[in-house]
């Protein structure tokens, strides 16, 4: 999943980022300063970070370097100095791309995309797929199969989807709108219920209804929660 790290202290523009990035696939998640957002990326919850180079508490070029010493996590720069110095100091220190202040948005998109690319690549050469195990279920992403307790779960694409989804943001809400427009492919229209439907068909393939309850929770208003942490492998 799209699951990205925003790290400015603009809120203005990580709302507006926010708007534009979530429908087109990306769950974001943001920090404000410099010390937040190294916890968050050091988490190793995200595949990319959005990096602002001037914060409070630290600057960008501070956080990467920390970051660096124990994470090839993707990083895309942004500044609103766009000099040459900036650039390559940002680029030596290890960062995957530089973007000036003020941009485009498309081009924003166009480059966190071509990054994903890059990096997924190279992980597809390295070794097997991607594991996601919360508790006694267990996802797999290269070959798009799920088990519970050792056992197979037959899911449909959409469920799947909407699985991987909530397994990566265990113990966090995920909006219903996000679950529709990563899993479904588009937004919600007003009163539809599509994502509910699936998340109890979901619900009843992973245990009995009480135990599904417990597992996917819903959040009334908001979305849903997978009421555990996260352990990938």
């Amino acid at each position: 999943m799209n699951h990205l790290l925003v790290v400015d202290d603009d809120r203005d523009l990580v709302e507006l980022l926010r708007e534009y990035l979530v429908p087109e696939g990306f769950h974001v998640d943001a920090a404000y300063d410099q010390p937040s957002g190294l916890r968050e990326a050091m988490k190793n919850e995200h595949e990319l970070i959005v990096l602002d180079v001037m914060l409070p508490g630290g600057s960008g070029f501070e956080l990467l370097k920390e970051l660096r010493t124990s994470s090839e996590l993707p990083v895309l720069l942004l500044t609103a100095r766009g000099d040459a110095v900036d650039r390559i100091v940002g680029l030596e220190i290890g960062a995957d791309d530089y973007l000036p202040k003020p941009f485009d948005p498309r081009e924003l998109v166009a480059r966190i995309r071509a990054i994903l690319r890059r990096t997924r690549s190279a992980a597809e050469e390295q070794g097997p797929p991607d594991e996601i195990t919360v508790g006694d279920v267990s996802l797999y992403l290269g070959t798009r199969t799920v088990t519970l307790n050792g056992d197979p779960v037959d899911l449909t694409t959409v469920e799947f989807n909407i699985l991987e989804v909530l397994l990566r943001h265990a113990g966090k809400v995920v909006p219903r709108e996000e679950l529709a427009q990563v899993a479904l492919g588009r937004p919600l229209a007003a009163f539809d219920r599509s994502v509910d439907v699936h998340v109890s068909k979901l619900r009843r393939k992973l245990g009995g209804s009480e135990e599904s309850e417990n597992r996917i929770k819903t959040v009334r208003g908001s979305g849903y929660i997978y009421a555990a942490s996260p352990s990938e492998h």
